[in-house]
């Protein structure tokens, strides 16, 4: 594993978390899709500058990439080695996203670009809640793709919050 995707089930599924701790295990640089895409003030980059962004974090020999972001996901997965994918409950998913509001309230995560505040409003929890069963259902689709593809391609599946525990304290 030198090329990583982490992607998970929606937002408060863990991937920050989990990709930092697994950069620092690994020893590899960690780069996060939301710091990519949002500029300061949450301003939206354009696809132009986010593709430019992924490109060049890609160009390294040994990366991990954190986010889902289904607008630029095939040219992570053309380079990448393997996905790890985090699936969480709704409920918990739910719960951590108000928990790290709460935590990060007024102030810039740092997965998240500079000048962006963390904020929760409705449509984020509307959004979270509409999409999470279909986009469940997509993510499991991709990741049958990409195993598909052969070659040394790897699709890890981490299911809950004692088997991602389990995979870090192993790896």
């Amino acid at each position: 594993m030198k090329r990583i995707m982490v992607m998970g089930v929606s937002a408060g599924a863990g991937k920050s978390t989990f990709a930092r701790k697994l950069g620092e295990k690994l020893e590899i640089y960690v780069y996060h899709l939301d710091r990519f895409y949002w500029e300061p003030g949450w301003k939206e980059a354009s696809l132009e500058d986010f593709t430019r962004r992924q490109q060049e974090a890609m160009n390294q020999e040994e990366w991990i990439i954190e986010g889902n972001y289904q607008s630029t996901y095939q040219i992570r997965a053309d380079k990448a080695d393997t996905i790890i994918y985090i699936d969480m409950p709704l409920t918990i998913c739910l719960y951590r996203v108000f928990k790290r509001w709460m935590i990060h309230r007024g102030k810039t995560r740092p997965d998240l670009g500079e000048g962006c505040p963390d904020k929760l409003d409705f449509e984020f929890i509307k959004f979270i809640v509409t999409t999470y069963h279909s986009r469940k259902k997509k993510m499991y689709k991709r990741l049958q793709d990409f195993q598909e593809i052969g070659g040394p391609r790897k699709v890890i599946v981490l299911k809950g919050r004692k088997a991602v525990e389990t995979y870090l304290e192993h790896v």
